[in-house]
């Protein structure tokens, strides 16, 4: 028995090869640009803490388990490298998301009556993100430090 010749396609359809293809390509560009919205909304937070002072690493430590089960309650820790001390203090200390709904987690004012420039508390992660804690000294320095967080078990993102 033969075979009938091939049907001739019109030349607005594309072959499943070339379409699967064209979609992928297609599927990569997207992907970066709302990564790339994601690193804009995160530096332009920490730019606006910085209030047009540079910031730099160092100084700070953000003390948060690098593989999270439950991201629901997370514990981390804050440490600013200072003495506490009329001369040298931290003034101010903040935690910033990448992924969450509100790039803003914490921010607090400190003293000297601190005593000690620690924070610890427990936020909700919506999923694997980073997180970056900032500190400004009473000298007007900037600094900060940021961790990468793996989190199994996202906690629940609104609208979604």
């Amino acid at each position: 028995m033969s075979r009938p010749p091939p049907a001739t396609r019109p030349c607005a359809i594309l072959p499943r090869r070339e379409l699967l293809a064209t979609g992928a390509l297609l599927a990569l560009s997207v992907r970066p640009a709302g990564a790339q919205l994601l690193e804009e909304t995160l530096q332009r937070a920490i730019l606006n803490f910085a209030a047009g002072v540079p910031v730099r690493e160092g100084r700070v430590a953000l003390d948060v388990a690098p593989l999270v089960d439950n991201g629901n309650a997370v514990p981390v820790t804050v440490t600013v490298d200072v003495p506490q001390t009329v001369a040298a203090h931290a003034t101010e200390i903040a935690i910033y998301n990448e992924k969450n709904p509100q790039r803003d987690v914490i921010r607090c004012q400190l003293s000297p009556a601190n005593g000690k420039a620690e924070l610890s508390t427990r936020i909700r992660l919506a999923t694997t993100q980073r997180l970056v804690a900032l500190a400004r000294l009473n000298d007007g320095s900037v600094w900060q430090h940021t961790v990468s967080v793996v989190v199994t078990l996202a906690a629940c993102i609104e609208g979604e």
